[in-house]
């Protein structure tokens, strides 16, 4: 049987441990979206995808510690809604993809899509609504 102190430490500390990290994108729309990630690890370029969220469901792109400040997202919904930006990265045809590098994306057999930029302010967890 554990004391009433060892249980109130053991309560203490799972409050203190820090919360689970990551890069949640929630689908506000009214149609299902698909959605591609492109980011920066330190070395290199890349995206992957995709992730396939219908009305009102979320998904971690980035799970773990976010380990850069600005993170690309680009969604669509296959008809007239596009959630884009200004920043090229490649994305695949197939349901799911990894793609390293940005440039030449058409002639390594590859769309490029205009993503939007995410800036996490150095925060642990950081939610993206498509609306």
């Amino acid at each position: 049987m554990m004391k009433p102190a060892l249980a109130f430490l053991a309560l203490t500390l799972l409050a203190l441990s820090p919360a689970e990290a990551a890069l949640t994108v929630c689908n506000k729309a009214r149609s299902p979206a698909r959605v591609a990630l492109g980011r920066f690890d330190g070395r290199d370029w890349g995206s992957q995808g995709w992730w396939l969220l219908a009305p009102g469901q979320c998904a971690d792109v980035v799970t773990g510690k976010l380990d850069a400040r600005y993170y690309y997202l680009y969604a669509t919904d296959g008809d007239a809604g596009v959630w884009d930006g200004n920043t090229g990265f490649c994305v695949g045809a197939a349901q799911k993809f990894t793609i390293p590098g940005r440039g030449n994306c058409a002639s390594r057999g590859y769309d490029r899509k205009r993503f939007f930029r995410v800036d996490t302010n150095d925060n642990l967890n950081q939610v993206q609504n498509l609306q």
